[in-house]
């Protein structure tokens, strides 16, 4: 089943509607979300929060007339045997609202947004505090868009560029960027940077990079226990990034026995291109259930990283 916005322009007037409503949510990780949901009491929405951020059924009347009649033109409102449903959720990082996929992400296209995505985000505002201005930007898998808005925003003469593979995902990232006043963001399918021309003055991207058997686009990352994918954007952006150019990832990997395979695997990537970088472990810990599926039997955690890694001008 593939995802579509039916009006664009509807599901940003629900999103602005949403804030001007004092909309807040944080998006937890699914196991929180699927534990706090599955307390007494939880089963049904009684507010916006409950509909669009726990993604519970709901009555009609929990939503206002004006709000549901938007969901319905945006087509983001699905009929049920228990009620109706948002099938996107709404998250916000500070005063910026993102229209995501719904709980449980179990779609192929899905479009994922959690606590990676406000690390991703804290990290990239504390880079950009040192950031020579870029002219042009892409954000490698952009989902949601958040990472490319943030730039777009803090350089508004950048070009910030959203790619993804995830056609329903450049939808809803064309419809955040609206809603933060970033609407001229260009939003691009792209697999890497095929399909992009020219170089760039800074690429990040915030993949997957979990081991997934389903091979699910927003999850698996590849080989090297999910680390494979975030290899491969590294090699496309030393090639792709003009003289003085940077990139930020923020990705996660496997530690085994105290190695870190992905570092050991870029590191001589890094000296090649003279590049100078910094590496840094977030959180040491994340995803720890993750530790109880094939591929991850000898694994000793799986740590959140942040790489800056900058050409020489």
């Amino acid at each position: 089943m593939t995802s579509t916005i039916h009006d664009p322009d509807a599901l940003l007037e629900l999103g602005q509607a949403l804030q001007q409503a004092g909309y807040r949510f944080t998006t937890v990780t699914p196991a929180t979300h699927r534990r706090v949901n599955d307390r007494p009491g939880n089963e049904r929405a009684c507010d916006l929060r409950g509909v669009f951020g726990w993604s519970r059924p709901f009555a009609e009347d929990v939503v206002p007339a004006g709000m549901l009649a938007l969901m319905r033109r945006a087509g983001v409102v699905r009929e049920a045997k228990n009620g109706l449903f948002a099938t996107v959720r709404a998250s916000t990082i500070g005063e910026r609202l993102y229209f995501h996929s719904a709980f449980p992400t179990r779609a192929d296209d899905a479009v994922f947004f959690g606590p990676d995505t406000c690390r991703y985000i804290a990290a990239l505002k504390r880079s950009m505090d040192t950031l020579a201005p870029p002219r042009r930007a892409v954000d490698i898998g952009t989902g949601s868009g958040a990472a490319a808005i943030e730039v777009g925003c803090r350089f508004p003469e950048c070009e910030s560029i959203g790619a993804d593979i995830n056609d329903y995902a450049l939808e809803l990232a064309a419809v955040n960027a609206r809603l933060a006043g970033c609407a001229k963001l260009p939003t691009v399918h792209s697999d890497l940077l095929n399909g992009l021309d020219g170089g760039f003055d800074l690429v990040l991207s915030n993949p997957p990079y979990i081991l997934d058997p389903s091979k699910l686009r927003y999850r698996h990352g590849g080989d090297m226990r999910g680390a494979g994918l975030s290899v491969a954007i590294v090699d496309a952006a030393l090639a792709r990034l003009n003289p003085g150019g940077s990139l930020l990832l923020y990705t996660g990997v496997a530690i085994v026995d105290g190695r870190d395979e992905f570092l050991e695997t870029i590191q001589p990537k890094l000296a090649a291109r003279r590049a100078a970088w910094t590496y840094e472990e977030l959180d040491p810990d994340i995803f720890g259930g993750q530790l109880d599926c094939e591929g991850y039997e000898d694994v000793d955690r799986i740590a959140a990283v942040w790489l800056r890694a900058t050409l020489a001008a």
